[in-house]
């Protein structure tokens, strides 16, 4: 695992990167991390913000309702 990368990945970028690659997984191998340790930094997002942000399966990572509208306005500052 490349900690630096994951380190200087903010929880947001992060969750970013999970909706824009579709599973925990694949952002995980992205930035070379664990998927365990992408998890535990969007449960913190989750925990934060006070609202599940993503609806997860094994195969999967889909947005929830409040989790759709959290990566709009994100997207919208990162593409500002």
């Amino acid at each position: 695992m490349h900690i630096m990368q994951l380190m200087s990945e903010t929880n947001e970028s992060l969750f970013l990167r999970v909706v824009e690659a579709g599973s925990l997984k694949a952002a995980a191998e992205q930035i070379s991390a664990d998927p365990s340790a992408v998890s535990r930094k969007i449960a913190a997002l989750e925990h934060r913000l006070g609202v599940k942000l993503l609806h997860r399966s094994t195969k999967r990572s889909v947005p929830s309702e409040a989790g759709e509208r959290f990566y709009r306005g994100m997207r919208r500052i990162v593409d500002a």
